[in-house]
């Protein structure tokens, strides 16, 4: 058993664990944002809505930055904007306790996500570039795997300083370990690729993703999704405290359910299914995981099935998310890879300022079952968009 779990790991690049090592502390050291809605109702006094305009300054933060990371990656190369990102954004990410109005917040957030999204795009190109065509799948999960560790470590850990100590102790932590994660980049990585001024004239002449019509259909589906996943990030927590009445601990404990057993089992499960299945099936498969996740919290209040809604969208998260980046890096093409993988980014980016005004409308008007059932019909038309792709134009 344990050799199942651990064979999918062998033979990884060096350089793609030390970027998951990279990734792991920064990802655990973020936890103001698990808790950022709970922070602005309850130590800020910000209203719902008020709310809401934050998290969509979160996203255009998000997306400008995202499409900036693109066109820097293509244009200066992975490495620098990987270093400049993660420097600033500890400098940034100490000054954002500060900020305690809402404009200031609002424009204070969106100076932070674009600084700490440019990271985005240049992350995906430096492991298209560190991996191999055999083994980008299995790196795109190990990163993954960083990213939900963090996950799971940091919300537990957030949790607990929140009930301990106070809501400002988050920041400092975030500061510090996104230093220390530029620091372990600037001394253990390099660039392999590197940028010069005629292949950055090349790049300008290939065809941008935005023209490619098949991946912008593949774009649109992830946007939905990517609409109905945030919802797990601002909107759930909000849900267990007033819906289920669950304390900042045992929220943080939730959350970190979903990360700790991505982090046990995503790995052999992509590695078994990257081998014997379509990535666009397995997409659609998580995706329907994903609606089933929404739909059963309408179902009932108890917490036997808040923890199932809990594992579907953590299984959903193990189908869709590796598959979906990995067919996003096979598509772009060889020196605008900034550029496809900035466009896929901005998926998400967008979702972001879609995302909350969008789930906190429906709550503040509706309550919250009627916006799951809205999550559960954004994931089934995203579902029959990719079933269109696969059937009538997916060719690869």
């Amino acid at each position: 058993m344990l050799h199942k779990i651990l064979n999918p790991y062998k033979n990884l690049p060096r350089d793609i664990w030390i970027l998951s090592l990279i990734t792991l502390i920064n990802r655990a050291g973020a936890m103001v944002i698990p808790f950022l809605s709970l922070y602005l109702t309850k130590s800020l006094h910000f209203s719902l809505m008020q709310v809401a305009t934050v998290m969509t300054f979160y996203g255009f933060g998000s997306l400008f930055g995202t499409w900036l990371g693109g066109k820097l990656t293509d244009k200066i190369g992975y490495y620098k904007v990987m270093y400049g990102s993660l420097f600033l954004g500890g400098i940034l990410f100490f000054m954002l306790q500060y900020l305690e109005t809402f404009w200031q917040f609002s424009i204070g957030i969106f100076i932070l996500i674009t600084v700490v999204d440019v990271f985005r795009p240049a992350m995906w190109v430096a492991i298209s570039d560190y991996s191999t065509e055999k083994n980008k799948t299995r790196s795109v999960t190990l990163i993954r795997l960083a990213i939900n560790l963090g996950f799971s470590i940091g919300p537990a850990l957030a949790g607990f300083i929140i009930a301990n100590l106070s809501y400002k102790g988050l920041f400092w932590i975030d500061a510090i370990t996104t230093l220390i994660a530029g620091i372990i980049l600037y001394k253990y990585l390099y660039q392999k690729t590197k940028i010069t001024k005629n292949n950055a004239k090349e790049i300008r002449k290939k065809t941008p993703p935005y023209k490619d019509f098949q991946f912008m259909l593949f774009w649109f589906a992830i946007f939905l999704s990517g609409v109905a996943f945030i919802q797990f990030i601002e909107i759930l927590p909000l849900f267990y405290d007033k819906e289920i009445h669950l304390n900042e601990q045992k929220i943080g404990y939730l959350l970190a359910l979903n990360g700790l057993i991505i982090f046990l089992v995503e790995m052999p499960i992509v590695d078994y299914f990257d081998k014997k299945y379509n990535h666009i099936k397995l997409v659609i498969f998580g995706m329907i995981l994903f609606a089933l996740s929404y739909f059963i919290l309408n179902l009932s209040h108890q917490i036997w099935v808040i923890i199932v809604g809990m594992l579907l969208l953590t299984f959903g998260e193990i189908f869709s998310f590796p598959f979906s980046n990995t067919y996003a890096m096979k598509r772009a093409k060889r020196g605008n890879q900034g550029a496809y993988m900035a466009m896929y980014g901005m998926t998400y980016s967008t979702a972001f300022i879609v995302a909350p005004t969008f789930g906190m409308h429906l709550v503040d008007n509706y309550g919250f079952k009627v916006l799951w059932y809205a999550v559960t019909a954004l994931l089934i038309v995203a579902c029959f968009v990719l079933i269109w792709l696969k059937y009538n134009i997916y060719n690869e």
